[in-house]
């Protein structure tokens, strides 16, 4: 890798007010030195968490138009990694597919994480119906990268994963779908502390964990923040287990400062430097489940 800023093309949704989707995600890689270009598929006044939201999910023709006039600036060759997140539709979900073809076709190299949003285990399924069997069938094929939670991890799967052995039969699914690097954003299995909070990323045969301390709540936009911070870290490492503690230890930071704060929305601009110089170090262990 140059010493070049990454090219990131990012492509989620967003919100005018609060941190979820690319809202989450553009400003983490930003502050770690990276350019991204950022195309939304919907944009909402704020996250339905609140109860209500204003705004629209935008067609696939965006998606197509946005891409081709980057392309037409000659700018898709340089383009290092992309990222997508909540697609609205398998419509746009076949556009973002369409942007990683045309990006590849301009640089081989590109590197696609997908964060394949689909539910999670307090809400269940919330997107379309017809999304977790486009990304489990379509998206995850083209990922080199996957970055699902618990449930989905499972929902992709379909079963459920209360154990490691069950979760390692888990990502070994997925894997078959796809992804060669997997990181589970979130995961309690029964040999999780009562108060802890795993996170696991699978590669190359290997499985390794990051156990943080668990806060007092969860947080919308967290997932998207870490896949975010979880791309640019592996873009430049190539290494599973060190992105993991990076992304890990950053995100844990800003949201504890979050926590103190008394904030609703993550602190992504008040606790900026933690994505750069995080407070805690968390290491990566490795994980055994023979």
């Amino acid at each position: 890798m140059s010493d070049r800023p990454l090219n990131i093309l990012s492509i989620q949704s967003h919100v005018a007010y609060g941190h979820v989707g690319n809202a989450a995600a553009v400003f983490p890689m930003q502050r770690l030195g990276c350019e991204v270009w950022p195309i939304h598929t919907v944009q909402f006044s704020n996250h339905p968490g609140y109860g209500d939201f204003r705004g629209e999910v935008f067609g696939p023709g965006l998606i197509d138009a946005c891409v081709a006039g980057i392309a037409e600036r000659g700018a898709l060759s340089r383009c290092d990694g992309i990222l997508s997140g909540y697609m609205g539709s398998a419509e746009i979900g076949a556009a973002i597919l369409r942007g990683v073809e045309r990006t590849r076709a301009a640089n081989p190299h590109v590197v696609y994480c997908c964060d394949p949003v689909i539910g999670d285990v307090d809400r269940g399924v919330y997107v379309r119906a017809d999304l977790p069997e486009f990304i489990r069938d379509q998206a995850l094929k083209s990922a080199h990268i996957a970055t699902p939670n618990q449930f989905e991890l499972g929902h992709i799967a379909g079963f459920e994963t209360p154990n490691l052995a069950a979760v390692a039969r888990a990502l070994g699914v997925v894997h078959a779908a796809g992804p060669k690097i997997i990181l589970v954003t979130s995961i309690e299995t029964q040999g999780t502390p009562a108060d802890a909070i795993d996170l696991l990323v699978s590669g190359e045969g290997r499985l390794w964990r990051v156990r943080t301390p668990r806060l007092a709540r969860s947080f919308n936009g967290a997932g998207d923040a870490m896949a975010a911070l979880f791309l640019v870290h592996w873009l430049r490492s190539r290494s599973a287990p060190e992105s993991l503690a990076r992304a890990a230890s950053a995100l844990f930071g800003v949201l504890r400062h979050t926590m103190m704060a008394r904030e609703r929305e993550i602190a992504v601009v008040a606790a900026q430097s933690e994505f750069v110089s995080p407070s805690v170090l968390f290491r990566p262990e490795p994980v055994d489940v023979r």
